[in-house]
């Protein structure tokens, strides 16, 4: 009964366009069907897309990073010859808040060392460490292709972007007997180019984005800058989750090898060999920091990160930290990062970031240097621990020829080791205002005179009302390698810890 009447229901005219009940709800259906597959096809489509573009999106090869592009550099033909008192104006540096008496004691001691180098005149001009031969300006840029011989389709702009089997083959599958480091950021191997080429691979570990974060950095910090004394970035590779940058591989170790690893079996850095190396190294920081906008900070200059190559020419690497600055920006403001002994106390105390940090940095490396000791040592007497501190107690007590790293074969003469000591002083000085530029530091290990006489009058001037024996230390400076002074009475401190 209720058959024949359904049958009826659907047989029933409808009002549209007088259509029958069940031609109406196929025609429905089938409909519904058209969309619900146009729908399917269209998600499919879109994901695929996402899909492809996530592969790619992170190195677009006509502007990625944007922020890169505009990175330009500023003709400099010469280090600046402003004298360091231009730094003592509010120029945008950091905010600090020092002790007063660190201050003091800090002007005190590089007063002594001013008063006392300036006593030696020429007499020890034929033992000069800090000058060279190569007398090549500060900021020359050297570009040598290492391209020749590699398919030129892989030639993209930002260097070369290599192929994950490009890569493989150059490291042999990354294979264990080719790694050179590795660490919380990846695995550095040491590779070959299908043209000779010798290169160093950095396969990034992809936690949580890490390596995506560090890529971006790496890239936009020397993706297009190029210097003698900076390692060069070749190229790079993305393949799906795989991130790696090609570096030039530089074959002579790192400054911490020598000073203090097991590069030290070829034989102990020689003084002149080190004091060009930090010579290198300070030409890179002055590029970084003053012959390109926007100015990049590397936060983490340490000697490690200080590679040497076969004429012992400083290459500053691992720029995984690295900070842009923009133009008007006198710092800015990041999480802490970086490593403990090296990092600059007010850096360390607030966040507040800008390129003084690394002119502190420099200094430790350079303390590192002459005394061949580590920033932090915990083996050595409690106020030992600290390389700043207890240097500045040694010279302080009149004892700055006991300083000098005892591995050395050769000692510096007395006038090249106070010039160290005091370009040092200078750079880790506890107010960051105070430090000299980079371009300024260049001066001081190029020029005959430890900082331009303006400035040292300004810092005598600036220390006669806190130093009652200064007339008393200026004749007494021919009789004595240091002037005198009180020991220092500070508690040995640690800037930043992680």
């Amino acid at each position: 009964m209720s058959s024949p009447s359904l049958k009826e229901y659907l047989y029933e005219d409808t009002f549209v366009f007088g259509l029958r009940l069940w031609v109406v709800i196929g025609i429905v259906v089938g409909a519904s069907m058209l969309v619900i597959l146009s729908v399917l096809v269209i998600c499919v489509t879109i994901r695929n897309h996402r899909r492809l573009r996530r592969a790619t999106s992170y190195l677009p090869i006509n502007q990625i990073p944007a922020v890169s592009k505009e990175i330009k550099e500023v003709r400099v033909d010469q280090p600046s010859t402003n004298n360091f008192a231009a730094n003592n104006g509010n120029n945008g540096i950091l905010p600090t808040n020092p002790d007063n008496f660190r201050e003091k004691e800090s002007d005190k001691l590089m007063v002594q060392l001013e008063l006392a180098e300036s006593k030696q005149g020429d007499d020890n001009s034929d033992s000069s460490s800090f000058r060279h031969a190569d007398k090549e300006p500060s900021f020359r840029i050297t570009d040598p292709s290492p391209f020749i011989g590699l398919p030129e389709f892989s030639q993209l702009g930002w260097g070369h972007w290599f192929t994950l089997r490009d890569l493989e083959l150059a490291t042999n599958r990354f294979s264990k007997d080719n790694v050179l480091g590795e660490g919380g950021y990846g695995v550095v191997y040491r590779g070959q180019l299908i043209n000779g080429t010798q290169v160093a691979v950095k396969k990034l570990l992809n936690n949580l984005g890490q390596a995506e974060k560090e890529f971006r950095v790496e890239v936009e910090a020397i993706g297009h800058v190029r210097h003698k004394n900076l390692v060069r970035l070749l190229g790079y590779c993305v393949e799906g989750t795989q991130r790696m940058l090609v570096y030039e591989y530089v074959n002579n170790g790192n400054l911490e090898q020598w000073l203090h690893g097991d590069m030290q079996e070829r034989g102990c850095l020689t003084w002149e060999a080190r004091m060009k190396i930090l010579s290198g190294t300070a030409k890179a920081l002055a590029y970084l920091h003053e012959a390109i906008e926007p100015k990049v900070v590397h936060r983490d200059i340490k000697s490690s990160n200080i590679l040497i190559d076969e004429e012992f020419n400083a290459k500053v690497s691992d720029f995984g930290l690295a900070k842009l600055l923009g133009a008007g920006k006198s710092h800015i403001n990041t999480r802490v990062m970086g490593t403990f002994g090296y990092v600059a106390p007010e850096y360390a105390n607030s966040g507040l970031l800008n390129e003084k940090s690394d002119v502190y940095s420099f200094g430790v490396v350079l303390l590192e240097a002459i005394t061949g000791r580590d920033p932090v040592d915990y083996s050595r007497p409690s106020n030992e621990v600290n390389l700043v501190d207890w240097l500045k107690m040694m010279i302080a007590n009149r004892h700055s020829e006991e300083v000098v790293d005892p591995n050395l074969e050769k000692r510096p003469s007395i006038r090249a080791l106070k010039r160290a000591l005091l370009t040092a002083l200078r750079c880790v000085d506890p107010d960051a205002q105070k430090r000299p530029k980079m371009t300024l530091v260049v001066q001081m290990f190029e020029s005959d005179e430890p900082m331009p006489r303006e400035d040292r009058r300004h810092r005598q001037n600036r220390s006669g009302s806190m130093e009652t024996g200064s007339q008393r230390e200026n004749s007494e400076t021919d009789k004595s390698d240091n002037p005198d002074s009180k020991p220092s009475s500070r508690k040995n401190r640690t800037y930043y810890t992680n």
